[in-house]
């Protein structure tokens, strides 16, 4: 079975769509860990897996203060059984950094964002019914992301730890999964608090560089939550020498 969650949102940034043999609420995207030097500098990134695009963009309003932006779209096609789903996530983040010497850069973000999940599974229906098989829900997260890393022209490399309230609401449909309506599911999993850690790499030159970023999503609520439990995006960072 494949099966995703969908958030939609006007605004911007990146989160799930995976396989999998349940229904999928959550998969954490690609931290925005720009690195900033000082006032005018800035970054745009495009970062991806075979199921989502992303962008991002960070631009340094001082010497202190930063604003940040993320959004992306997630999609896969259905399977043969017609479960699937996409979507998209949007956030916003208002940041402090500080040169803690020539090549290394401490930073902190607040995050916050919002969207819409959805997960369909038409092979629920003959399991189950008089039941539409679909699930769609609000969402909202919101949270800070402190990262430390080490930049150079060539050379990039930070380490980034994202601590996120995850809220559902307005949950609605009659998708069936392991005997219990998932509305209820959500219902009852209404708040959930995320730890998640993140490694991201930066190769190249001054202003284009290769990205690779890993992370782990943690659930502290719920650790058996329906969730995506990592993530793995490659992209592009371009940035203009400072």
């Amino acid at each position: 079975m494949t099966t995703f969650a969908r958030f939609r949102f006007p605004l911007v940034v990146g989160v799930v769509l995976t396989q999998a043999c349940n229904p999928i609420y959550y998969s954490p995207n690609t931290q925005n860990v720009p690195l900033l030097h000082g006032k005018g500098d800035h970054s745009i990134a495009i970062a991806g897996n075979p199921n989502r695009g992303e962008l991002q963009a960070a631009y340094a309003v001082s010497d202190r203060l930063a604003l940040g932006v993320n959004g992306g779209k997630f999609s896969q096609k259905d399977n043969s059984n017609g479960d699937g789903g996409s979507g998209s996530f949007g956030e916003a983040a208002v940041g402090y950094f500080q040169n803690v010497s020539e090549h290394v850069v401490f930073e902190t973000y607040g995050l916050f964002g919002v969207g819409s999940v959805e997960n369909h599974f038409k092979s629920s229906i003959a399991v189950n019914p008089g039941t539409d098989g679909k699930i769609a829900s609000d969402l909202m997260r919101y949270g800070v992301q402190p990262s430390l890393g080490y930049r150079s022209p060539m050379f990039e490399a930070a380490i980034s730890t994202r601590v996120a309230s995850l809220n559902y609401s307005n949950a609605k449909g009659s998708l069936v999964y392991d005997k219990l309506a998932q509305v209820t599911y959500l219902n009852n999993n209404n708040q959930l608090w995320l730890v998640e850690p993140a490694l991201t790499v930066r190769i190249g030159a001054r202003q284009l560089k290769l990205q690779v970023q890993v992370g782990r999503s943690i659930n502290l609520t719920n650790s058996d939550f329906r969730q995506d439990k990592s993530h793995a995006t490659i992209g592009l960072v371009y940035r203009p020498s400072k």
